[in-house]
């Protein structure tokens, strides 16, 4: 349910993205997005350049807590400092998923070959993915072909067009599968079975420009088959079929210097059939948006924008059918010097269920950013969010509670960011931050007072997660080399702070109090080398403590230069090249050692 417009400078491989108060439109950090406020100052950008999953891309980010199943197969998830999956919204160009079902969208849908870059707002407590948009040479038509295959029986091939159907229209199709048997070894060589997958994945882009503005319009359709083996503990031969379609478009168009208008709609339809020994099911949703925004430049220096959303969403599944009116309204105001840029927004939320209870909301937010030297920003946020229960946790039978209030909660951020040419070629980067959450009636399951033997879910919970974020790193180039190296750590305490509960004081299940993430690049006459690291540790499962884990992946590439055509890359990937084993999840054990390879061909 929104329109959004990021704006964020390039980064080189996933250091702070943010401008520094540049004096060319800073103004335009001051766009409003549906249940998001105002696009503040703290935002990451995370090249796709080098990965295979959406969750290679996002575990580049030690702030990112990406939930795993195991597998190919398994539900990948992200959560942004400790708030939890439901909290943490994904868009994709701008435009919302949505899941009210279960509030957690599987980022195993999204075409990464169609994806340039992933932007992690902490503010807005968000991920954003951005589409490939196409690049021609001489001729009006381009696009690449490419095959990858490794282990478990793992292929994944995909091909994609670019027309250039005139100087301001472009047009992409493009086509993508994943087949894999999916089984692999763990603990002492026992087989994990039921891992197999199925998934096909296609869409259409349309790219246009027009006077004063541009738009873009996108078609895509996911399906998929795949097996769900259950934990370790319980086993399981159930099957899960996938089905995601959706036609979203936006339109920037600018009406002189007083006036622009941002604008987009959706309309979805997602269908999930489970095949169980307890019984099947079907969950069908339908997601129709109405997003717009309205930019007033009334000085140089002073902006205001309003925007107003609307969403409609029905769930029809075998245990119940439930709908929701979603109304947004925002009001946002931006000023800007030569060293200061600041944001204030006040948004309403509105949440009206058919027969049933209506939620309402309101929610401040503001940001700062001071330059107090050229290359060195001080900047820090605050902002009241809402999550507006699922469906299950409202109506699903034997289990709901009608009565739930949306989890409210305060994100709050100080930091500091560096950046630096020092000659030679070098260029130095640099951010620290600061940051407190501190989330209120959470919904927490607990045995209800007519009979303690079948749980509810209340908003009975609190969770305070502090923490510091800590990244640098540099580029380094002369004529045949290009290096560059990023180090970020994160340290999270996000503890249950609920009255009398029997985990007061502890970590939340499974996310790391200690997160490092080491990312390496060289590149040399068409050669690169890409070596990653990452370190996750102080885990609990609820119930104890977890292993710490730790993985190398690493990634070999040549570019080719073919004759009168276009270039040819090869990439050979080694995955968890020490064979680490561990579990993101209670009972669901990671691929060990996996090895993955392919070609692409441009044209």
């Amino acid at each position: 349910m929104l329109f959004s417009v990021l704006s964020a400078g390039l980064i080189s491989l996933g250091l702070s993205a943010e401008p520094m108060c540049a004096p060319a439109d800073s103004l335009a950090a001051a766009t409003v997005t549906a249940d998001k406020g105002v696009i503040v100052s703290r935002v990451d950008l995370i090249s796709t350049g080098q990965a295979f999953s959406i969750s290679d891309v996002l575990n580049l980010s030690s702030g990112l807590h990406v939930g795993d199943n195991g597998g190919l197969s398994g539900l990948k998830t992200v959560s942004l400092r400790g708030l939890g999956s439901a909290h943490t919204a994904i868009y994709v160009d701008g435009v919302r998923m949505g899941n009210v079902q279960s509030g957690q969208n599987d980022l195993g849908m999204l075409p990464l070959e169609d994806l340039a870059s992933a932007s992690v707002d902490y503010a807005q407590n968000s991920v954003s993915f951005k589409t490939v948009r196409p690049e021609f040479g001489d001729l009006p038509v381009a696009g690449k072909v490419r095959f990858y295959s490794g282990s478990f029986g793992t292929y994944l091939p995909s091909a994609r067009l670019d027309f250039r159907l005139s100087d301001k229209l472009s047009l992409s199709a493009n086509a993508s599968g994943l087949m894999s048997k999916g089984n692999f070894t763990y603990d002492d060589g026992l087989v994990r079975t039921n891992n197999d997958l199925k998934q096909f994945r296609g869409g259409v882009d349309l790219f246009g420009l027009t006077l004063g503005g541009d738009y873009h319009v996108k078609a895509y359709y996911n399906s998929s088959e795949r097996g769900t083996p259950g934990s370790t503990s319980w086993p399981s031969d159930d099957r899960q079929a996938d089905m995601n379609a959706f036609v979203q478009a936006y339109l920037n168009q600018s009406f002189g210097r007083l006036y622009t208008l941002h604008l987009s709609a959706k309309g979805a339809y997602d269908d999930i059939y489970y095949t169980s020994s307890w019984g099947d099911s079907q969950y069908g949703q339908t997601e129709l948006q109405l997003n717009s925004s309205h930019d007033f430049r009334l000085t140089d220096w002073w902006k205001v924008t309003l925007a107003v959303d609307l969403q409609w969403d029905k769930l029809a599944s075998t245990a119940y059918e439930a709908s929701r009116t979603t109304v947004f309204s925002a009001l946002a105001t931006s000023f800007h010097t030569d060293r200061l840029l600041a944001n204030v927004a006040l948004e309403f939320n509105g949440a009206f269920d058919k027969g049933a209870l209506s939620r309402i909301a309101f929610s401040p937010s503001a940001d700062i950013r001071y330059r107090v030297f050229e290359g060195f920003d001080v900047l820090a946020f605050g902002r009241r969010a809402y999550r507006v229960p699922t469906f299950n946790e409202l109506y699903y039978v034997g289990y709901g509670n009608p009565e739930l209030r949306p989890e409210d909660a305060w994100l709050t951020d100080v930091g500091v960011d560096f950046s630096r040419n020092v000659g030679g070629g070098w260029m130095i980067k640099a951010k620290l931050d600061g940051f407190a959450n501190f989330l209120t009636d959470k919904i927490t399951s607990a045995p209800s007072p007519e009979d303690p033997n079948i749980w509810a879910p209340y908003n009975i919970g609190k969770v305070r997660s502090l923490g510091l974020d800590l990244a640098a790193g540099f580029v380094w180039e002369n004529d045949a080399w290009k290096c560059s190296f990023d180090a970020k750590y994160t340290l999270l305490s996000a503890t249950d702070r609920t009255p009398d509960s029997y985990s007061f004081g502890q970590q939340i299940p499974y996310i790391a109090k200690h997160t490092v993430v080491l990312n390496a690049a060289a590149q040399w006459k068409g050669w690169s080398l890409v070596p990653v690291w990452q370190l996750r540790s102080g885990r609990t499962d609820g119930s104890g403590d977890l292993d710490d884990w730790n993985t190398v992946d690493l990634t070999l590439a040549k570019d080719v230069k073919l004759p009168k055509t276009g270039p040819l890359s090869l990439k050979l990937s080694v995955r968890n090249l020490f064979d680490h084993r561990y579990e993101v999840s209670s009972g669901y054990p990671m691929p060990g050692r996996s090895i993955i390879g392919g070609l692409e061909y441009k044209f």
